[in-house]
C-alpha cells in the first residue's frame, strides 16, 4: 500500500502560482511512478502531468505545457506540482497518484493504482 496526502492547494488571482505537494508513505516510493489529475465540478478527472520513478521522464497535457512543473525528491517521498500564471480554467480539485510505472497509459486515470485525498485549486478572475 501507499498512502498520498496532497497540499498546498488554495485560493489565487489569476496570474498567480500556487505549488502543491503530495507526500507519500508506505512502499519505495522511488519505486513509483507519480501523476498530477485534476477534477472540476460536473466534469470527469483529467491527466495534468505525470514523472518517471527517477524523475527523468515528464509528460504534461498541452493545456498546462509551460506553466506547470512536475517534479520529486524521493529523498523526501514527495512529488510537486508547480503551477504559475495560473488561469480559471485551473480550477478544480488537484490529486496526485501512484503507479508501478509510466508506460504509455500515463494519462489514464485508471492505471493508476494508490490515489490521495485531493486538495481545491481555486483561481479568481
Amino acid at each position: 500500500q501507499v498512502q498520498l496526502v496532497e497540499s498546498g492547494g488554495g485560493l489565487v488571482q489569476a496570474g498567480g502560482s500556487l505549488r502543491l505537494s503530495c507526500a507519500a508513505s508506505g512502499r519505495t516510493f522511488s519505486n513509483y511512478a507519480m501523476g498530477w489529475f485534476r477534477q472540476a465540478p460536473g466534469n470527469e478527472r483529467e491527466f495534468v502531468a505525470a514523472i518517471s520513478s527517477g524523475g527523468l521522464i515528464t509528460y504534461y497535457t498541452d493545456s498546462v505545457k509551460g506553466r506547470f512543473t512536475i517534479s520529486r525528491d524521493n529523498a523526501k517521498n514527495t512529488v510537486y506540482l508547480q503551477m504559475n500564471s495560473l488561469k480559471p480554467e485551473d480550477t478544480a480539485v488537484y490529486y496526485c497518484a501512484a503507479r508501478g510505472y509510466l508506460g504509455q497509459s500515463y494519462n489514464y486515470a485508471p492505471s493508476y493504482d494508490y490515489w490521495g485525498q485531493g486538495t481545491q485549486v481555486t483561481v479568481s478572475s
